[in-house]
């Protein structure tokens, strides 16, 4: 596995970790999570998840040779 695919997944995992917790500190509401305000803790995370959830699938796809 290349060092950039393992960066991205822990980077996934520790962003997987922040929501859980905040999701358990005070809850996180759909309408949050799909359009939060500019100052909300997670504001962007859905598409910086997304983004790197992408990168991962293209390095695998690039890594065994094969087309998505």
């Amino acid at each position: 596995m290349s060092e950039s695919k393992q960066v991205k997944i822990q980077k996934m995992i520790d962003m997987q970790k922040k929501f859980i917790a905040l999701d358990r500190a005070q809850g996180v509401e759909a309408s949050e999570y799909f359009a939060p305000d500019d100052d909300s803790e997670i504001s962007g995370f859905r598409e910086e998840y997304r983004d790197l959830a992408m990168d991962i699938v293209d390095i695998a796809h690039k890594e065994k040779g094969s087309k998505k």
